[in-house]
């Protein structure tokens, strides 16, 4: 394949995890019933992991159209207390290297239903939201967060200047490692945003990517898992530049970048970034070659302990349904039929089926009527916020399952 970023050829990739169907493509009762008696095929399609070693960039070959994943979207920002007291954060760190934003133009790309914008807009902020899931755009717009139904990018960009003007603040969380065509989203940054104007770019990080085993978070959805490097390039070539870095621990590990038009001067944060890069390898091939070795040695452990705390004939139980648990539990070779059910605070995946292995999703509450002896944090990015929930799960001896770094029960 061509890298995304750069158009270098990649050659062969660095892990394969096999044919998965689309991560969030649960399915409902019947969809499962005419899939198991042969009269509905779901669809599969590779999951193999690329290296440029041209410009840096980690991506997986095969994509979707962005229309088939995003138009009709079931996740749901507001369900993670985490995720409402990180958007203050976000909010935070805007004010402290713009100033008030009071009456200012800000501007959240991929904006679901409005959790982060409802911060600005409460600190007096003129906000808008550019969200392609309709469903979600709609809780955002009954929310008074007026959002516009469409994917971000130049043409798009253009016409919220044209209408708005420029934005003082964008915000991106988690959406760029989604974008089939990364350079048209850096032009929209570009014509969109004010002179003095500011772009935080939140993404997961490629360092706890790698030295965590994070392989659950590739699917469909992330076409790249980003480093510094490759977006130093990437926005450089729009007239943007990439002035700083926040890590955050949120979603396994994850960097709040800070860009600004051409001219800016960098911070020692991005000289930091880079320089660790390197003396990480996370440029190399053979740096990859181990992380695929590890990933291996973590899917046949977590198989073998599933296997075994079930074979007593006690069933276990799944926490959260998150598009992550499913390449996990698609890439296992046993373990799966141990577990009976997932449970997840999402309504929208309430009484679905997870792809692929076909669990059903219940609502958190299962864990306590059905008392199983483990369950499997599939969520495991939200360990903390899960554990204080289900504190009385735990209270009368159920035990949860932390799958990454290295699958153990956690005490």
């Amino acid at each position: 394949m061509n890298c995304r970023f750069c158009g270098a050829a990649t050659g062969d990739p660095v892990l394969q995890l096999g044919a998965q169907p689309p991560a969030n493509s649960f399915l409902t009762a019947v969809q499962v019933r005419e899939v198991e008696a042969g009269r509905l095929a779901e669809p599969r399609i590779p999951l193999d992991l690329h290296l440029c070693s041209a410009c840096g960039l980690v991506q997986i070959a095969e994509s979707l159209p962005p229309e088939t994943l995003f138009s009709d979207y079931i996740y749901l920002s507001g369900t993670s207390d985490l995720i409402h007291r990180h958007a203050e954060r976000v909010a935070d760190l805007a004010e402290a290297a713009n100033g008030s934003l009071r009456g200012h133009l800000v501007v959240e790309i991929a904006s679901n239903d409005g959790t982060v914008l409802r911060r600005f807009r409460d600190r007096g902020s003129r906000v808008l939201g550019v969200e392609p899931a309709a469903n979600v755009a709609r809780i955002a717009t009954e929310a008074g967060i007026p959002t516009r139904v469409e994917f971000f990018g130049e043409a798009s960009a253009r016409r919220v200047r044209e209408e708005h003007g420029r934005a003082r603040v964008m915000v991106a969380r988690h959406v760029l490692a989604h974008v089939p065509d990364p350079h048209g989203f850096a032009e929209g940054v570009a014509q969109l945003l004010a002179p003095d104007g500011l772009f935080l770019l939140e993404a997961p990080y490629l360092e706890p990517f790698f030295s965590r085993t994070e392989f659950d978070t590739i699917y469909h959805e992330h076409l790249a898992y980003l480093a510094a490097r490759p977006l130093r390039s990437l926005f450089e070539a729009h007239g943007l530049a990439l002035v700083d870095a926040h890590p955050f621990e949120i979603h396994g590990g994850s960097m709040l970048y800070t860009v600004r038009p051409a001219g800016a001067t960098p911070q020692p944060s991005i000289a930091a970034l880079l320089r660790r890069e390197r003396e990480l390898g996370l440029g190399e091939r053979v740096t990859w070659e181990r992380f695929a070795a590890r990933t291996g040695q973590v899917r046949a452990r977590l198989g073998e302990l599933l296997e075994s705390l079930g074979s007593s004939g006690s069933r276990l139980a799944g926490y959260g349904a998150p598009a992550k648990g499913n390449t996990l539990l698609c890439s296992l070779d046993r373990g799966v039929s141990a577990l009976a059910f997932l449970v997840d605070r999402n309504p929208w995946k309430q009484g679905r089926y997870t792809p692929g292995t076909h669990l059903p999703v219940r609502p958190p509450e299962a864990l306590a009527e059905e008392q199983p002896p483990y369950t499997l944090l599939l969520a495991w990015n939200f360990e903390e916020e899960v554990l204080r929930q289900q504190d009385e799960y735990r209270r009368r001896g159920g035990r949860f399952i932390r799958p990454l770094p290295w699958p153990e029960v956690i005490p």
